[in-house]
């Protein structure tokens, strides 16, 4: 496995971890809407990561990867906005949500660039 996508994956899963941990405590209203609307974006982003390993041209799927972080990080600040997460559980999971993108932002960049 390529050091960038295993140190990507592994960071996604410390914060799937996490984000699991933080929707366990969603109202039962919202457990089968904007919970599993996060989980689904959770989980769509794992597959990415896997799937930007696998393919031979990885720019689309990298992009891919990055429009579904930032989507997450919508939902994420969704759920703050509606007080279902605290301002801190918000905090630390926006701050693995933008460390995740600066990881797949640099390795776009890698394949992007021409020396690559």
């Amino acid at each position: 496995m390529d050091y960038k996508a295993s140190k990507t994956q592994q960071k996604i899963l410390d914060m799937m971890e996490y984000g699991y941990q933080a929707i366990r405590n969603f109202p039962k209203s919202e457990r089968f809407s904007l919970a599993q609307d996060i989980r689904s974006c959770m989980n769509r982003e794992l597959r990415l990561v896997i799937d930007v390993e696998k393919a031979y041209i990885k720019k689309s799927t990298l992009r891919d990867l990055d429009s579904t972080n930032a989507e997450l990080q919508a939902y994420v600040r969704l759920a703050c906005n509606m007080k279902l997460l605290s301002m801190h559980q918000y905090e630390v999971w926006s701050g693995k949500l933008v460390e995740i993108g600066k990881m797949i932002g640099g390795w776009l960049h890698s394949v992007s660039s021409p020396n690559a």
